[in-house]
């Protein structure tokens, strides 16, 4: 960018490269930042109502990304200023942290709800452990991102092991989500030996919050791997200077990822899986066979006082 100011804006150049090797698309990249940008709304105001503080990861997430976004938007106006090009690496690499941070309390949350045997950690461990792990992937990240960005026009040694630090975070919390699908996997299997098979059919909230963090962790997982080949493979390569594969492969898994959340919102929905997880645990200690399911007597201590009504709609369907 011989000529050209770092701190100035200058319209594209034929010729003259930019650090992206293109020029950021303008409508995907104002595309992303209302998708995030609603979707951010929409969880601090979900944040508010249901007094949930933990899913505030999620409205933090989005902003995250929405400044990444941001950045691109003023980088397709001045595509040789190296401030939105450090700030979108850096924002768009850390962002996902934030919500695996969410995905793992969710986990936390189900096993105190279904019991300690339910899995073989405690719960209080999966937001020690994991969130641990977040903060540690999201610092090496934000670090090696900002000196692969910092240096992207000097030093190449520099870049290099800015790249590599960051690569170096992006396999570590590869590792800990992997880790951690196990761990979950673990308690599902878990869960459909100690229930029978109508406990988790009928538990329609369970499903809908199981399947929205299957759906999510995954598009996260193949964001992570897609980062991971692109940096490896370097910032002139291909992989790196092809805008296509950032927006389906970052933008548009993260989109979903994220919203899924707003429709099905763990604040809504653990409260119900809890309150059916009591109607059925008090039927399995009544023997349903051969009684009446309206004969079913609800403990106090499994479902708060006026809920047995909903137990028995609950036990019918089942």
């Amino acid at each position: 960018m011989e000529g050209y100011s770092q701190d100035t804006c200058h319209a594209y150049v034929t010729g003259v490269e930019t650090s992206y090797g293109y020029v950021p698309s303008l409508t995907a990249a104002s595309c992303f930042v209302a998708f995030f940008g609603l979707s951010m709304l929409i969880h601090t105001a979900q944040v508010i109502y249901y007094r949930a503080w933990w899913c505030a990861v999620f409205s933090i997430g989005c902003l995250v990304e929405l400044l990444g976004w941001a950045a691109r938007i003023w980088s397709a106006k001045c595509p040789y200023a190296q401030t939105p090009y450090m700030m979108q690496i850096t924002t768009l690499i850390i962002a996902p942290t934030f919500f695996t941070a969410g995905i793992y309390v969710i986990l936390a949350r189900l096993v105190s709800t279904f019991g300690r045997n339910s899995s073989l950690m405690p719960p209080k461990l999966y937001v020690w452990i994991f969130c641990i792990c977040d903060v540690i992937a999201l610092g090496v990240q934000g670090t090696g991102g900002g000196m692969a960005s910092s240096s992207s026009s000097s030093s190449s040694s520099s870049q290099t092991t800015g790249t590599h630090i960051m690569v170096g975070g992006i396999i570590f919390q590869l590792v800990s989500i992997t880790l951690f699908v196990a761990l979950a996997t673990d308690f599902v299997l878990r869960l459909s030996k100690r229930k029978p098979p109508h406990a988790i059919r009928s538990n329609t909230p369970l499903l809908l919050l199981g399947g929205a963090t299957v759906f999510s962790l995954l598009l996260i997982y193949i964001r992570s791997v897609y980062r991971t080949i692109e940096l490896l493979h370097g910032w002139t390569s291909a992989t790196m200077r092809n805008e296509k594969l950032l927006i389906g492969l970052d933008g548009a898994m993260m989109v979903p990822a994220v919203w899924v959340y707003n429709l099905l919102h763990p604040a809504a929905l653990l409260p119900q899986i809890q309150r059916n997880a009591g109607c059925v645990d008090a039927a399995q200690v009544f023997q349903l066979e051969g009684h009446l399911v309206s004969d079913v007597s609800v403990p106090a201590r499994e479902v708060e006082e006026g809920r047995k009504d909903d137990c028995v709609t609950l036990l019918k369907r089942s």
